[in-house]
């Protein structure tokens, strides 16, 4: 059995180390998105299917040796498609449409050697089941998602803070490389199979499967899928956007699956039906319940768990519902359909179908449902405890999609996430004002009474380092200024007669409110100017715009485009600034330390970094913010209007590597 373990746990390895490896390779190129591994998912989850389909299909009309010679071909041609990494060619203009340009950039450069890493676990457990007739060939599916266990959760800490991004794309093809060589092996080893005996010919007679019972895989692989996406999106865009959050769910996920089918003696529905309902009615009273929307313990503790609850009984059950090996490719088809339909909805139906989260509380409905399908036959006691949680669930999946437009005047969701405008005080009066919201996180906001509509607030406040350094330059000609992220557009307030602001955003529905809810772009006495595209594309396409100042505010929480904060992307930066031109990086954040980060790329730039803290603790009217300011000219650092602001000098750390476009270490920078 040691060989078969060993195919299919390099396999697993392989298929989820790949999968945030090509996603930060390609991220650069999409804005930095968290929608671009939304979308690299679905590519994944769709590719499973694939290789699924094809495993059930050569197993089941293909005889062994040919089996064997057709894997064999296409390992060959998968080793000779290495390495993976993606060609320039395929680098976007920014224009495009990003889910299509997305999916086939991936289908062209990891294709197919995906493609097989995606077919191996099927294929290696019915040859196991067909070399050893008689044994549980379930166990090494285990043991598949074990491997995978240890990729997610070794790829950050053991691999990523080590290994550069051309470093992990050819020791990754060195393993591929292996891998295939010895599944090569194990194919033709298998294709020999034993003398036919008594188990053998039991296969031979085991029933097909009934079609209510494909229906039943579909579903709850489905469920289990849709339920862990929408989780993760819940917790780490509406509830705490913490680096590294959304490890914690599809970590819980696969160890619900390695329990499920290793041997069935971590699921029994007579035990467990409680904790499943249970927990299904504290996932909907918490959806429900909004004043506990930031009671951060109370939220992690219930929807991991739930999650881990929810995905063992839709796992559990896919293991009690398991037929006879010889019909393994089949089961694991439909998982792999369920598992890929899951994901179609989360990844592409919600966001076009939705302008809101809605899709976690029809998941939890749909697993409450399935919950009563599956407890009605444990007893009147189960059937109608079943009943209420279903209830519960549908009660507060409605009640939370109408609670979501309180106090709502504007909501559009696309590629990107879920863009609200929320209105606050009383119309006409100096306390009514607006916020923009991408989940949890503030994009600006504005207050609408007259007098006080023009007033930078938030992170643009006088006190602020950009602050600063627009005052800086108050007393002088008129300026340049460009602004990577636009928000709500509040930098705009600081534009005189004859000044310039040219403001990138990549998101479409982001330019379309700031114009339309906002009024900072409208008022502005600067002539306002809008690049639509990812930032650093744009700006790798222009000639030299000479702006005084470069705002780089473009950081959300956790949602770090690290594209954008390389040494790379500083130099493209000082190329469009004049010599004693600043860029200025917007760096607050609660979980990560970015500031030793902008003041090693400076440093590696031969240019200079200042710190200007801003305290919130003195005005309730003001936002706590970090600026870091670079500039090439030490005395663009030294102006009066900065030294007054509290400068200080930003240091690197000496033990820390520059990022670079290769190289980025988010661990390393978590406070």
């Amino acid at each position: 059995m040691t060989l078969y373990a060993l195919v299919i746990m390099l396999s697993a390895l392989l298929l989820f180390l790949v999968q945030p490896l090509i996603a930060k390779l390609i991220l650069p190129w999409f804005g930095g998105s968290a929608a671009v591994w939304a979308t690299c998912m679905l590519f994944f989850q769709t590719l499973l299917l694939a290789g699924y389909a094809y495993a059930h299909g050569t197993n089941a009309r293909l005889s062994p040796r040919a089996q064997a010679a057709l894997h064999t071909a296409l390992l060959a041609g998968a080793v000779a498609s290495l390495p993976i990494a993606p060609e320039a060619r395929w680098k976007p203009s920014g224009t495009e449409e990003p889910i299509s340009a997305i999916l086939l950039l991936l289908a062209a450069t990891i294709g197919l050697p995906y493609f097989l890493l995606s077919a191996t676990s099927p294929l290696v457990q019915a040859w196991f089941a067909r070399a050893r007739p008689g044994e549980n060939p379930y166990r090494l599916f285990a043991a598949s998602n074990l491997a995978s266990l240890l990729a997610l959760v070794g790829y950050p800490f053991a691999v990523e803070p080590w290994l550069g991004g051309r470093a992990q794309v050819a020791a990754w093809s060195w393993l591929f490389a292996a891998f295939a060589l010895l599944c090569a092996l194990l194919a033709w080893r298998s294709a020999q199979g034993p003398a036919p005996g008594r188990a053998t010919l039991a296969a031979a007679a085991a029933p097909a499967p009934r079609a209510a019972d494909l229906g039943l895989w579909l579903a709850l692989s489905a469920a289990g899928s849709a339920l862990l996406l929408a989780v993760t999106n819940h917790i780490t865009q509406n509830v705490a956007a913490i680096p590294l959050l959304w490890l914690a769910p599809l970590t819980l996920y696969l160890l619900t699956f390695i329990l499920a089918f290793e041997g069935g003696r971590f699921w029994r529905p007579e035990i467990g039906w409680t904790f499943v309902l249970v927990w299904i009615g504290g996932m909907a009273w918490l959806l429900a319940d909004s004043a506990r929307q930031f009671d951060l313990p109370l939220q992690l503790g219930i929807w991991l768990s739930g999650l881990f609850v929810a995905c063992l009984f839709c796992h559990g059950e896919l293991y009690r519902l398991r037929p006879h090996a010889r019909h393994l490719t089949a089961f694991y088809l439909a998982i792999a359909a369920g598992g890929a339909l899951g994901g179609l909805f989360v990844a592409v139906l919600a966001p076009l179908a939705f302008d809101a989260y809605l899709e976690l509380g029809i998941a939890l409905v749909a697993v409450a449902a399935l919950a009563a399908l599956r407890f009605a036959a444990l007893g009147r006691l189960a059937r109608a405890a079943s009943l209420v949680a279903l209830v519960a669930a549908s009660g507060c999946a409605t009640y939370d999609a109408l609670r979501f437009q309180r106090d709502v005047v504007y909501a559009e969701r696309n590629f990107y996430g879920v863009l609200r405008v929320k209105e606050y005080g009383t119309p006409g009066a100096a306390d009514h004002l607006r916020r923009l919201l991408h989940g949890v996180i503030l994009h600006g906001e504005q207050y609408m009474a007259p007098e006080r509509r023009r007033e930078p607030t938030t992170y643009y406040q006088a006190s602020s380092g950009i602050g600063a350094a627009l005052a800086a330059r108050a007393a002088g000609p008129p300026i340049r200024v460009g602004v990577i992220g636009l928000g709500a557009g509040t930098l705009a307030a600081w534009g005189r007669p004859g000044d310039v602001y040219r403001f990138y955003d990549i998101n479409p529905d982001v330019v379309a409110v700031a114009r339309s809810h906002f009024a900072y772009l409208a008022d502005s006495a600067a002539t306002i100017e809008m690049a639509l595209g990812d930032a650093r594309l744009v700006l790798e396409r222009e000639p030299p715009q000479n702006f005084d100042i470069l705002a780089v505010d473009a950081f959300s929480s956790d949602a770090i485009p690290v594209h954008l904060v390389t040494r790379e992307a500083l130099a493209l930066y000082l190329r469009h600034v004049k010599p004693d031109g600043i860029v200025a990086f917007h760096v607050s954040n609660r979980f990560l330390d970015l500031v030793p980060v902008v003041a090693a790329i400076a440093r590696a730039n031969g240019a200079h970094a200042v710190l200007v803290s801003d305290s919130a603790d003195d005005d309730p009217d003001k936002t706590q913010t970090d600026w870091v300011l670079v500039s090439r000219d030490a005395n663009a650092l030294a102006a009066p209007a900065i030294a007054a602001a509290g400068a200080v000098a930003a240091e690197p750390r000496a033990d820390w590597r520059p990022w670079t476009d290769d190289y980025s270490n988010l661990v390393q920078i978590l406070k």
